[in-house]
């Protein structure tokens, strides 16, 4: 769903721009086309410095035809020297916004954290999701492109080749907020030993049984519940609260292609119709389910997924979950955290699952006086630090 950032911090920043790079093997199944020489390291800095990070991809590029780069935006702490060896904090934007708007709130939070004296020394990668069909979500698909696979096996050397970040699991941690939160759990369960931990933050639908308020397994259609009544979406006043039939008409009349939030879920879900497009969900007019797409979707169903791979992923997933969201989020997606948090803990899971009573999508951020005094993005970081730490001192 759509994120909204705060204002950055009044700073002086540096924006330097990098030129095409590559990246190196992250594992034995990166194919030679993908492999070439490693960029050069980033300047030691005293003061944090904000840089443009973009790379070609091999993969992506075979997969689409033409030219596909990852964009990012890249923010070094204070007395930063790529020889250290750093931690690297990977952020995922919502739907709507870009690695350098993430990169400017998000950065800014951290830099007014870096000035009080309280913020963690990580390497912070703001990355860019967005693709000409709406947010790609880090996720492998049929219409996108392997963008997964492609993060893993080319960026992540790159960054890590560029920056002097550890290329341990131990030094790699992943968040996002909203198609952001999704994407950060995605990677994380997708590949649980690669990351040191996800922190997802108002994820989109994490559970599928609870999609925005349809169960796309069992409902016939996307407009009106098994009740009979208008399925809501968006929380609101009377001027604001929205069903999600009115949601998905003002997206068709207003928004231009690759800019809908439904058809951005279909890009990267659905399989690829006889027409070359991905096939939809649901009939916008009617609002009836195809329920052989939505079957097809179960395949990027988080909770499915845990529930059904959970010998194999979940010993590398312990300590490694944390989610939050507000019980009053705007879009209805605390229902979905709620369905995926029974799961977990019936499968003995010790992952990290905060419903935070009352906020919303967006002031979910904001100090919270028991929870996260120092805000949101604080406790994130502190808790990623921690992690890192605790790594460091078992070696």
């Amino acid at each position: 769903m759509r994120t909204r950032l705060r204002a950055p911090a009044l700073v002086a920043l540096t924006l330097a721009p990098l030129g095409a790079c590559a990246g190196g093997p992250a594992r034995e199944v990166t194919p030679p086309e993908a492999r070439a020489s490693a960029p050069a390291r980033a300047p030691a800095s005293a003061t944090p410095r904000f840089e443009h990070f973009s790379l070609r991809s091999a993969r992506l590029s075979e997969f689409s035809g033409r030219e596909v780069r990852f964009e990012a935006t890249v923010l070094t702490p204070p007395d930063y020297d790529p020889a250290r060896g750093w931690a690297a904090h990977y952020v995922v934007h919502g739907f709507g916004s870009s690695a350098l708007r993430t990169g400017m709130g998000y950065g800014g939070d951290a830099l007014d954290r870096h000035a009080e004296g309280v913020a963690p020394p990580l390497v912070r990668v703001y990355l860019d999701a967005n693709h000409p069909l709406g947010h790609h979500v880090f996720a492998d698909s049929a219409n996108t492109g392997p963008w997964g696979a492609a993060l893993v096996e080319e960026l992540l050397p790159a960054i890590e080749a560029r920056y002097g970040a550890i290329a341990e699991p131990r030094a790699r941690f992943v968040s996002g907020h909203s198609s952001g939160g999704w994407s950060s759990l995605w990677l994380q369960v997708e590949y649980p030993a690669v990351f040191g931990g996800a922190w997802s933050l108002a994820p989109d639908p994490v559970d599928f049984r609870d999609f925005c308020n349809v169960d796309l397994y069992r409902f016939e259609s996307m407009y009106q519940g098994t009740d009979g009544q208008p399925i809501p979406l968006v929380r609101g006043d009377a001027d604001a609260a929205m069903t999600l039939r009115a949601f998905v008409e003002h997206e068709r009349q207003d928004a231009p292609p690759g800019q809908r939030v439904f058809d951005s879920f279909d890009a990267v879900f659905s399989p690829r119709g006889p027409d070359g497009q991905p096939r939809r969900l649901f009939d916008r007019d009617s609002g009836r389910v195809d329920h052989e797409v939505a079957e097809a979707w179960r395949r990027y169903d988080i909770r499915d997924k845990l529930r059904r791979e959970w010998s194999a992923r979940g010993p590398l997933l312990r300590g490694k979950l944390h989610v939050f969201v507000g019980t009053e989020d705007t879009y209805h997606l605390e229902g979905a955290v709620k369905l995926l948090a029974d799961e977990l803990a019936a499968l003995g899971s010790d992952a990290e699952i905060v419903l935070v009573p009352g906020r919303d999508h967006v002031d979910l951020f904001a100090p919270h006086p028991e929870l996260y005094p120092r805000g949101l993005l604080g406790r994130v970081e502190d808790e990623m630090w921690a992690s890192f730490v605790g790594a460091r001192a078992r070696e």
